[in-house]
């Protein structure tokens, strides 16, 4: 798990490289799909229940689920969220980040701030004998308390030789509620945090999730083991943040 978890983190890293204006979510998705490919694993989206893609690209408003695509070029000022997910030794990695493109507006900044907190939150609460209803709690909270709105129908989940496995990790609830978590689940935390209001509506190609109200839309994932003092965080944005601070 954490072998196929650093390469997904090093997947986004790669991808890092080619997010600026001018390039389009095609071009993402091929270098991601041959990133993968080259390190002995296959993606882990592509011809999921039909998905089409490597990787999901949602732009500004769209929440998840963006199909990569040669017609949508990237521009200033957009914020772009890259969701991938690979198959290493019969074992995925699944993992998300939100780039904020030159001349992002100051709301959409704090924004990512926020939802990265979130992020950082939730893990805090993944651990021996907490449950998922207390991730939730600090998620909704610290998004609620500045002002954002967490999306509910999208949830995190677990993770292994299924993409998607049980338990489902909402990123609203209340403390004491919930799936208890024991030492050696591997959970992703994906917190989908709205600058405006919560609800979602789909796309018309049937996977496009959009925030209703047309506002900026963040998601940030990363996938934990469940351990006793603290989670043991699998994959990783160190990749993603060396590419970054170096342009």
């Amino acid at each position: 798990m954490r072998r196929s978890n650093l390469l997904v983190s090093r997947t986004l890293a790669e991808v890092a490289k080619f997010i600026r204006p001018g390039v389009s979510t095609g071009k993402l998705d091929r270098v991601a799909e041959t990133f993968i490919r080259d390190h002995g694993a296959v993606p882990g989206f592509l011809g999921y229940q039909g998905y089409p893609k490597t990787l999901c690209t949602s732009l500004n408003s769209q929440v998840v689920h963006g199909i990569p695509s040669d017609k949508v070029i990237l521009k200033e000022g957009d914020l772009v969220s890259v969701d991938c997910g690979v198959v290493l030794d019969g074992f995925y990695g699944d993992s998300a980040y939100s780039f904020g493109l030159d001349g992002i507006g100051e709301d959409v900044r704090k924004l990512l701030e926020t939802t990265r907190e979130c992020l950082a939150l939730g893990i805090g609460q993944a651990v021996d004998g907490k449950r998922t209803g207390d991730i939730g709690h600090a998620v909704q909270q610290h998004a609620e308390k500045n002002g954002f709105s967490v999306v509910r129908e999208m949830v995190g989940h677990g993770l292994g030789r299924e993409m998607h496995e049980p338990p489902e990790v909402p990123n609203y609830g209340r403390r004491g509620t919930g799936p208890r978590l024991r030492k050696g689940m591997v959970i992703c935390i994906e917190p989908m945090i709205n600058l405006g209001r919560r609800q979602i509506t789909q796309e018309p190609d049937g996977w496009t999730i959009r925030a209703a109200d047309d506002l900026p839309s963040a998601h940030f994932e990363l996938a934990v083991a469940i351990d006793k003092e603290k989670a043991d965080v699998l994959s990783t944005f160190t990749y993603i943040e060396e590419v970054i601070n170096k342009e």
